[in-house]
């Protein structure tokens, strides 16, 4: 009796030992070969439902991501957890998302957008914390040591945008926004297009979440003239906000007026010609414009038919997305957040490819942010099947460029837009390095 009573006892316990092992995985996912090896926490930040510039795009790229990797067993037999916040567009959310990446022991931070640089890298620098693929729209970006970037941010863009319009534009107009950040882009344009020996664009400063732009607009195409006349807008969302009002402009809008002053009054008179169609080109950054945007805005009917756009990676119908839109079509579901033509889901994907190969080469059953900087200070190699040429952070990588000494992948395209699609205006990437360095 008492023996079949210790049998029964011992029965019990090895099946709630069994049940408790399947409840907890023990650290194995579906698919996984076996061990314990421990998941891998992350985060993804971005801003969403303000009146400035949204990215809901990433986030949810970021969680696509995770629901394919682990799918497959996750990385390297690590679940992928991924965290997501609204940065909120302010300092004080971006300050939040950081605190809460330290909080829950996110072990990098990857693929985000913020402007608040200097609210969110204090935390995730007295934490440890690694920034990988960020957008790359703040100094902070290509200053922190803990800083990993996959492109070379708006000072690539803006440098790279003057080189494109040298060729074709005899006086440019920037329209940027009246921010800290929107400072330091003339000077950047002006980079490029002096590397062609061009002067420099007119400056226009914009308020950033404006419902509309016509005396801007008005000031941008009076300063562009009506021959050789170039409009570049870099306002992120507010971008076809601001093409709205350049469209709309009567073709007498003066320059007087617009101005202040009458010394261009006549420059604008004839920019209602070809029957309504503004002579003067236009042309902006990706993240400001991109397919999405056009697609929009009418495709081949829209207003930037024949802009010229400055990228960081190639087309969006390049082969090198394929592996991307696959992920997407299969894990995405109906999150119509997830555009594979967009730039900033674009710049997720990479930033994950960035963390996966950097987790695979570890080869540990625990994954530490510690690891991970330690790993991307010593040499790791990603590649990214030609979306960027081959990225590294060692010291003789680093571009070393004034203000941005953290770029590595100092590449850019040349894009215009035919037929309503973004296409390449030259063939692969363009390298923007020398003129960062030697810009004054």
């Amino acid at each position: 009796m008492t023996g079949r009573r210790l049998s029964t006892l011992l029965a019990s316990v090895t099946a709630a030992a069994a049940g408790a092992s399947l409840l907890t995985g023990c650290g194995v996912l579906p698919g996984a070969t076996g061990g314990s090896r421990e998941p891998v926490t992350v985060m993804t930040w971005a801003p969403d439902q303000t009146r400035a510039t949204n990215m809901p795009g990433m986030p949810a790229m970021a969680q696509t991501f995770a629901r394919w990797v682990n799918s497959q067993g996750g990385i390297d037999g690590h679940e992928l957890r991924v965290l997501t916040c609204n940065e909120q567009n302010t300092p004080t959310g971006a300050a939040a998302c950081a605190r809460r990446a330290v909080r829950e022991n996110a072990v990098a931070v990857v693929g985000s957008y913020s402007q608040n640089g200097r609210a969110f890298m204090a935390p995730l620098e007295a934490a440890g914390i690694p920034y990988i693929g960020g957008y790359g729209i703040t100094e902070d970006e290509f200053t922190s040591p803990l800083s990993y970037p996959v492109n070379g941010g708006l000072a690539a863009l803006l440098a790279g945008h003057g080189m494109q319009l040298a060729a074709d534009c005899g006086t440019v107009s920037l329209v940027r926004p009246d921010t800290l950040a929107g400072d330091r882009l003339p000077k950047l344009l002006d980079a490029g297009l002096k590397k062609a020996s061009k002067r420099g664009a007119t400056d226009i400063p914009a308020v950033e979440d404006a419902t509309e732009y016509t005396t801007q607009a008005a000031r941008a195409r009076n300063k562009a003239g009506t021959e050789d006349g170039c409009v570049a807008a870099v306002l992120g969302e507010r971008t076809q906000t601001f093409f709205d009002s350049f469209r709309r402009l009567p073709e007498s809008a003066g320059g007087a007026e617009a101005d202040g002053s009458g010394s261009d009054s006549g420059s604008g008179s004839d920019s209602g010609s070809d029957e309504g169609r503004d002579p003067i080109r236009i042309s902006s950054v990706l993240g400001s414009v991109g397919q999405p945007v056009i697609d929009r805005t009418g495709g081949a009917r829209s207003p930037f038919e024949g802009a010229y756009v400055t990228g960081w990676y190639p087309e969006a119908d390049d082969k090198s997305w394929e592996s991307m839109r696959k992920v997407v079509n299969e894990h995405a579901f109906a999150d119509n957040r997830v555009d594979p033509t967009d730039t900033g889901v674009q710049t997720t994907w990479i930033a994950y490819t960035v963390l996966k190969q950097v987790v695979e080469s570890l080869d540990a059953d625990t994954i530490t942010s510690a690891r991970i900087t330690e790993a991307l200070d010593h040499g790791a190699r990603v590649e990214t099947g030609g979306l960027t040429p081959p990225l590294r952070w060692m010291y003789e990588d680093l571009l070393g460029a004034p203000d941005f000494p953290r770029i590595v992948n100092h590449a850019v395209t040349f894009q215009v837009v035919r037929k309503g699609r973004l296409v390449a205006q030259k063939p692969g990437f363009v390298d923007v390095g020398p003129t960062l360095t030697n810009r004054g």
